[in-house]
């Protein structure tokens, strides 16, 4: 049996999404620190910054929904690492792709409205 899925989500904006789960994007930058650890779903943002729209659009990406998992086994504020440019970090481990639930994202870290 599969393991269930972790009950919280994060938002994370594509291409980001789909570079933590396809390029080995070890970081999700943001300006507030977590104590969180633990597994947590990935949710791609409907809202895409306009640089990117392009590549978005490109690669088909999705939005609007849980994309994949992945494990936040720490918080920095300085790291090695070419995605990491701060203030705060959370450092990411084992994430894998999904196949795509679509639900409302939010701020923060929140429980998804799943069908």
């Amino acid at each position: 049996m599969p393991d269930p899925l972790p009950k919280l989500a994060l938002s994370i904006r594509q291409p980001w999404a789909h570079r933590i789960l396809h390029e080995g994007k070890d970081v999700e930058n943001r300006s507030w620190p977590t104590r969180f650890r633990g597994p947590v779903l990935i949710h791609a943002g409907k809202g895409v910054d306009p640089e990117d729209r392009a590549e978005v659009k490109r690669l088909g990406l999705p939005l609007g929904g849980i994309v994949g998992v992945m494990e936040i086994v720490g918080c920095v504020n300085q790291m090695d690492s070419e995605w990491y440019f701060g203030p705060w970090g959370f450092v990411i481990r084992n994430a894998r792709p999904l196949d795509f639930i679509p639900c409302r994202g939010a701020l923060g870290f929140f429980r998804p409205e799943m069908p």
